[in-house]
């Protein structure tokens, strides 16, 4: 079988040689127009007055669109219709796009909407979390609660309690492929759209929206991305709307690409969120009551957050059992970018909430913080089935697959921890400048989109007389080996060396009403599909073979390259070929919706999950405590992948996620100025991890076990788990603070070196 091999990407040659095509290495149609949009220069007013003169006069400029020009709906919101393509009476952050300007150039259309004067009645932004609770701004009426048990009764009866506040900074998706999206415009009002997206059907649905147009006279195209991170699931709408809407104006091509600056401008981040805390726990660390608020700064336009809040709250229990647990979320409207989709989707800030509220217990009984969290792990093995016994979730979901406790134990064996922690001790105490830290964190992370319609894929394949293969399927191609992982189920199907198989770009002309590439449901949902069509065209191969020879269906073997019936052996291009002639259809769609999931995300209650996915991570750091300068030294990691599709993807995406999740809690701190400015706006002023901050020792493993849960090939979801893994390097950072004086560090994130520094002060008390 094509599965379970360690393939390398399907597209790699490509990638490595400069042949693979994003949307701005698309050929363009000659006379092909671009745009740009004129920003906001403040976070919050009304406008007042548009002097568009200059920019009508400048070089190149055929048209400049405000929000009064557009023919249909004026909204790129993928929720509430509540984020407008163009600003109308008010603007509501500093780069909202007013105006869009249509010119005969990229360099043109940027030239000509910076010289658009906007005069605008300021009003006083609401910028921070804490300024926004003030002015009560929020998305809903008031937070949102789950719970169980009786928390405020069990943190009295607590033999011990504490309380805390972590404050976890937001992350910009640093894509390489900035954001992009082209529009060509066909007969009768149809418009064919090449998008840089996690969801061609969310553009199509948009686009044909703001044309006037059924959905059927939009066809949207994405061969691949250049990175999406969630940063495209939601973002690329404006782009494509806007430039929908100037090809039906104008009857030519229209692009529009972000320059780096302006896509960091415009666009939206991770959420930012401070999280509020008082635990109550006994002498041993196991937590008897919790309770948690979870404060999430929106933005100024809903997007995506009440699902990535709610998804903060179902994963505020991480590893842990929690008998008697309130959890708090306030969802927070603020003047500044939209905050959106980002790799784990809120998950990864509730998790380490709770990591950091088990690290705080750990410090005040003086535990090796390892204890403290295998003491708290679900007792829910192998062997336990979904009795009113079985340990669940704060949201009433089983937990039945937990294998946390092997895990741990073997990368605690693995990666020789107890050693470790020993001789940093001794390291510390030798060293009065120079300290070190270490931390074990584990990652149990839900598996399936939250709001249940989502998790569905369709699938479209062909086979070919010759006996090749050609497949489409609603998933999108960001990098991550998606393709080739359904190429190899394809050819595990069929039996057929993987070059047979050619995977096409994702079009909504070819299969419809697709879900997003997110929610790490990739190669579960569109493995699936794939697999249901192949299985529905190798049946009627299998079928007809067994009426020639007199044979079972079932005993029809595939494999090789050929195909098996009674005592006679072909090509599987000579089958191709005889059950086309036979007028066979080798043509079927595949279907697969995920089984036993429910929701009530207004209750708080359910199985929003398919599975959980686990891994953990052991990271070593040292801190200059005169500067607060710090370097990740090692990071050992043990990584649930089920049985692999792919290791070789598998382990790629394990360690980019580290990564990732490890600059989101140490450099990667985004600034914004009291007039609601992001002054981290470029490479030079945000830092993101580069090669010479991964780990000097790097040692990655994939868990040796299958997913008990009935997915592809028994395979589990490995695009967002890893990132939390990087929760390691920020307590290990914590661990080396600790060392300097007696208190708890209260460090926050992200941990840069001024951060460290002041937590090193916290320690000491000064």
């Amino acid at each position: 079988m094509s599965v379970a091999k360690p393939l390398p990407h399907d597209a790699a040659h490509l990638h490595v040689t400069g042949a693979a095509r994003y949307v701005d290495d698309m050929p363009m149609p000659t006379g092909t127009l671009h745009l740009a949009f004129g920003l906001s220069t403040c976070a919050s007013g009304s406008i007042t007055a548009l002097d568009l003169n200059a920019v009508r006069d400048a070089p190149g400029v055929v048209a400049v669109l405000t929000a009064q020009d557009l023919p249909f709906a004026n909204d790129v919101s993928p929720s509430a219709h509540d984020e407008p393509l163009l600003a109308m009476d008010a603007v509501h952050y500093l780069g909202q796009p007013v105006f869009a300007v249509i010119a005969q150039t990229h360099l043109q259309a940027r030239y000509a909407a910076r010289q658009g004067k906007i005069d605008i009645a300021e009003t006083t932004p609401i910028l921070s979390i804490e300024e926004a609770l003030e002015a009560e701004s929020r998305f809903e009426d008031g937070p949102r609660i789950y719970a169980r048990g009786d928390s405020a009764s069990a943190l009295d009866a607590a033999e011990n309690t504490l309380s805390g506040t972590l404050h976890i900074g937001g992350q910009e998706h640093f894509y390489l492929e900035g954001q992009a999206a082209l529009a060509l415009p066909g007969e009768d009002g149809d418009m064919h759209i090449i998008s840089s997206t996690q969801h061609p059907t969310e553009i199509q649905h948009k686009v044909a929206e703001a044309i006037g147009l059924p959905m059927h006279a939009v066809r949207v195209e994405t061969r691949r991305m250049g990175g999406g991170f969630g940063g495209k699931e939601s973002q690329g709408n404006a782009l494509a709307v806007a430039c929908a809407i100037a090809a039906r104006l104008t009857g030519q091509a229209c692009k529009m690409r972000y320059d780096r600056d302006d896509d960091m401008i415009i666009t939206g981040k991770r959420h930012d969120f401070r999280i509020d805390y008082d635990v109550g726990f006994d002498d041993d660390g196991r937590i008897t009551a919790l309770d948690v608020r979870q404060f999430t700064r929106c933005g100024w336009a809903m997007d995506l957050s009440l699902p990535v809040a709610d998804r903060a709250m179902l994963h505020a229990d991480n590893a842990y059992w929690l008998p008697n647990v309130r959890i708090e979320s306030h969802r927070l409207r603020t003047n500044t970018q939209s905050a959106t989709a980002f790799r784990g989707f809120g998950g990864p800030q509730g998790m380490l909430g709770m990591e950091r509220i088990v690290d705080h217990v750990a410090a005040e009984l003086g535990l090796d913080p390892l204890l403290v969290r295998q003491s708290n792990f679900y007792d829910c093995g192998e062997d336990s089935v979904e009795t009113e016994d079985v340990q669940t979730t704060p949201y009433g979901q089983p937990v039945t697959d937990f294998i946390l406790d092997d895990l741990v134990d073997q990368l605690r064996e693995n990666a020789d921890y107890d050693a470790r922690r020993d001789a940093i001790a001794d390291w510390n105490a030798a060293n009065p400048v120079l300290k070190k830290g270490i931390a074990l964190t584990p990652v149990k992370f839900g598996i399936s989109f939250t709001l249940t319609h989502l998790n569905q894929a369709g699938a479209l394949v062909h086979v070919y007389a010759d006996g090749s293969i050609h497949l489409n399927h609603g998933g999108t191609e960001m990098g991550q080996g998606l393709f080739q992982k359904v190429a190899q189920v394809a050819a595990s199907r069929f039996g057929v060396p993987l070059p047979s198989i050619k995977i096409t770009a994702t079009d909504t002309a070819k299969v419809p009403n697709t879900s997003a590439t997110a929610a790490s449901s990739g190669s579960d949902l569109n493995g699936m599909a794939v697999k249901a069509a192949c299985d529905t065209i190798r049946d009627r191969m299998a079928e007809y073979l067994a009426q020639l020879h007199q044979c079972r269906p079932d005993a029809v073997v595939f494999e090789d390259g050929h195909v098996m019936a009674g005592t006679a052996r072909y090509s599987f291009a000579e089958v191709a070929a005889m059950t086309h002639q036979a007028r066979i259809s080798l043509s079927a769609t595949g279907f697969y919706k995920t089984p036993d999931i429910e929701w009530d995300r207004i209750k708080g209650h359910g199985r929003p999950f398919f599975y959980f996915a686990y891994g953990a991570a052991v990271t070593e750091v040292v801190v200059d405590t005169l500067t607060g300068e710090n370097r990740i030294l090692r990071a050992d990691i043990l990584h649930d992948a089920g049985a692999s599709l792919n290791p070789a993807l598998d382990i790629g995406q394990v360690e980019g996620g580290y990564v990732q999740g490890a600059g989101w809690l140490t450099t990667e701190e985004l600034v914004w100025d009291d007039k609601g400015g992001l002054r981290t706006h470029a490479p030079s002023t945000y830092k993101i991890p580069a090669c010479g901050d991964r780990p000097d020792v790097f040692n990655v493993a994939l868990w040796d076990g299958e997913n008990r849960a009935d997915t592809i090939y028994k395979s589990k979801a490995v695009g967002e788990p890893p990132l939390m893994l990087g929760i390691s390097a920020f307590l290990a950072l914590s661990d080396a603070v600790s060392a300097c004086g007696p208190n708890y560090p209260d460090l926050h994130a992200p941990a840069t070196a001024e951060s460290v520094l002041a937590a090193i002060d916290r320690a000491r008390d000064v």
